[in-house]
């Protein structure tokens, strides 16, 4: 039997439903926000896994038929998951992560299935509430429900869940997720807003997810099932408490190691210390109660010393050195390195031709001028992997700091390049994104884009314990993995470009946040002034192996006479001298070369073909035809002109034939043209001024 819950909300009708489809999976729910519908399931093996983790897998997927369209490519269906869909299954997976019972280990797969889409309602807020709901109603040991909400923010006011034409001139675009009493995940962009704004934006987002978690407890007290209940490991609680008084003191002594493989090489020493004297013991409830062990003395001694595993206070940051122009023939680069952690990044310029073409439901398809990408090699970890395409994390954190990015590039009307950036992860010890983010801003100075001013990005946590809590700056791979947030803010001195925030326990309050924010830009200004030391502008030159882009217009109705028939002129053009034309429906028309001598004789080419004729200039023509009244000159390539035979010489002229002949090259002068574009022309005032000249 179907229930349905429906309300108003933001101004559009927003209802969730269960018990009509797919009902054989264990959690079923269909939201529909105005017209965007998606259908949201979850499926869990009945059967624990032996793994030590949350086997969860989130899968969104956008089906073309949604928006009614036919899938692009060869084959005209859906294959791979595209970006935009990788980047919403980790919206959706990353708050749902938390919330599921400790040491359950059963594996959940949840598939978020956009059926229809307005093109008005991003669809994975409702994917958000769907995935929370499927969960929330189903015997998982779920401790939900949780929501999702997109603010924007224009002017003085905050915008929620706005669409994708007020999103143009918002100042932010953020999606907050939270339960009825903390928040558990931030993500999003922003145009240089302040902490403050930040602060009052996620505020605004959690009051405002209320109404959407109600609605769930609704339906979960009409159709919900009874939840597992996860039994007391008493067998592991002892074994923590057994082991932690033989490993406490070495472990203490591992965290004062200050470099990662060292302090790893002993950490695993101690473990397999254990290992050894406990050999009939399963190996797997060792290693679960050793990294109980190990995240409960990290903790205790961060509290009790007031130091991190690397001697640090809470708010210092690592030793940071920048180094730029690194590469010979790259057109930027720039080398970031914070402590064991370390981004090569390189920009390269191109031309239109190299605009990234984007499909999707939300936004249709769209042309990206400006790319980043973020590569996370093996080596960087003192790891042996193969190397295939880039993960889910790649992606990510690469899309991470190409929002943080974006807001510093100038126009493309003032600089009409198409830009990439590529970080490669070559060290690994925490905030590898983050410094992404330096590195990349860097690479872009050091090619001479003109950006509006430096950003920087930093790696918050939080170590949260008895009521007391924590907050720590530039954070170790040791501090994320065994602390309770993950919170990375990028920015500029004026304000915040983009945020990333995770949570690994039940949420935190808006004070807490407030602190990390504050804490986290005071660490941006001191990476900042390191970057700035090394290099304080972009360069005022570009690389000599980069493009050149110059940009001239023509007349709309001249476009046709630089393409040519068939596009023979324009590649002829493009084969004499080897640049790269891109010519716009406007007139505007862009050349680029690596080879300036070869950019201006393809400009002189171009305004020779569209080249008009100007009043009182005197030409050299080639007589077309001649007829009796007078002769066709042309006088520009498909520009013709009309000399009376009045105006061929001084004195009286019978006959045009008897002063010139067809394909004759004569001198004339423009001496009218009418409204039409109607050319007059006169040899005779030509030859007069041409004669006083001599004289």
């Amino acid at each position: 039997m179907e229930e349905r819950i429906a309300v108003d909300y933001a101004g559009r009708q927003l209802t969730i439903s269960t018990g009509a489809l797919a009902k054989q999976a264990d959690g079923s729910v269909i939201v529909q926000y105005g017209d965007t519908v998606v259908l949201v399931t979850v499926v869990v093996d009945k059967k624990a896994s032996a793994k030590d983790f949350l086997p969860l897998t989130v899968n969104y997927q956008e089906m073309s038929y949604a928006a009614g369209k036919f899938p692009g490519g060869f084959f005209k269906r859906e294959g791979r998951p595209s970006d935009r869909e990788i980047l919403m299954s980790r919206l959706i997976d990353r708050p749902l992560r938390p919330l599921f019972a400790k040491g359950f280990t059963n594996e959940v797969q949840v598939i978020a299935t956009v059926l229809s889409a307005d093109q008005e309602n991003d669809p994975a807020i409702p994917g958000i509430l769907g995935a929370s709901c499927a969960l929330t109603i189903s015997e998982i040991p779920f401790d939900g429900p949780l929501a999702g909400v997109k603010v924007g923010k224009k002017g003085s006011s905050f915008l929620l869940n706005p669409t994708p034409l007020q999103l143009e001139d918002s100042e932010m675009d953020i999606v907050v997720t939270g339960t009825r009493d903390a928040i558990v995940m931030v993500e999003g962009e922003a145009k240089f807003v302040s902490g403050e704004d930040l602060i009052e934006a996620i505020h605004f987002a959690h009051q405002n997810l209320i109404p959407l978690i109600e609605m769930q407890e609704k339906l979960r007290e009409k159709v919900g099932r009874s939840k597992w209940v996860m039994p007391a490991n008493d067998k592991l609680d002892g074994l923590i408490r057994e082991f932690k008084g033989k490993v406490e003191n070495d472990l203490i002594s591992v965290f004062s190691i200050p470099t990662k493989q060292e302090r790893a090489k002993k950490q695993n020493e101690v473990l397999d210390g254990l290992m050894q004297d406990n050999p009939d013991m399963e190996e797997g409830i060792i290693k679960t109660a050793f990294e109980e062990i190990t995240r409960d003395v990290l903790r205790t001694q961060l509290f009790a010393t007031s130091k991190r595993i690397d001697g640090r206070a809470s708010d210092d940051i690592r030793p940071i050195s920048c180094n730029v122009g690194i590469l010979p023939r790259t057109h930027g680069s720039a080398l970031f390195t914070r402590g064991e952690t370390q981004s090569l990044a390189v920009t390269t310029f191109g031309t239109s031709e190299d605009e990234q073409k984007v499909e999707s439901l939300l936004e249709g398809e769209t042309f990206k001028t400006f790319m980043l990408h973020y590569n996370f090699t093996p080596f960087s970890v003192g790891e042996v992997a193969m190397l295939r395409g880039p993960t889910r994390r790649e992606i990510g954190h690469g899309n991470l700091a190409e929002r943080a990015l974006s807001p510093i590039l100038p126009p493309k009307e003032d600089f009409p390049y198409t830009i990439r950036i590529v970080s490669e992860i070559l060290e690994s010890n925490g905030s590898s994104s983050m410094a992404t983010v330096c590195s990349g801003c860097l690479s872009l100075m050091d090619a001479g884009v003109p950006i509006a001013e430096p950003v920087a990005g930093i790696a918050m946590g939080l170590v949260k314990e008895d009521g007391k809590e924590i907050i720590l700056s530039d954070i170790l791979g040791d501090e994320d993995h065994l602390g309770d947030m993950d919170f990375k803010i990028a920015g500029s001195l004026r304000g915040i470009t983009a945020i990333q925030m995770d949570i690994k326990i039940k949420g935190i309050t808006k004070e807490t946040m407030s602190k990390a924010v504050v804490q986290g830009q005071k660490g941006i200004a001191t990476i900042l002034g390191i970057m700035t030391g090394t290099l304080d502008k972009p360069r005022d030159s570009m690389s000599p192996y980069a493009p050149r882009i110059f940009t001239i217009r023509i007349k709309p109705d001249k476009i046709r006479d630089v393409i040519g028939p068939g596009g023979k002129i324009i590649r002829g053009i493009v084969e004499q001298t080897g640049v790269k034309i891109d010519i716009e429906d406007d007139g505007v028309v862009k050349i680029a070369s690596v080879d300036e001598d070869s950019a201006n004789e393809a400009i002189d080419i171009i305004k020779k073909l569209t080249k008009e004729a100007e009043l009182g200039e005197i030409y050299t023509g080639r007589v077309k035809k001649i007829i009796d009244s007078g002769v066709i000159v042309e006088i520009l390539p498909g520009i013709d002109g009309y000399v009376h035979v009045s105006q061929l010489a001084e004195g009286f002229v019978k006959k045009a034939s008897d002063v010139v002949k067809e394909r004759e090259e004569i001198l004339v002068k423009v001496i009218e043209i009418d409204p039409g574009g109607r050319v007059k022309l006169s040899r005779k005032a030509a030859l007069r001024e041409q004669k006083g000249e001599q004289e």
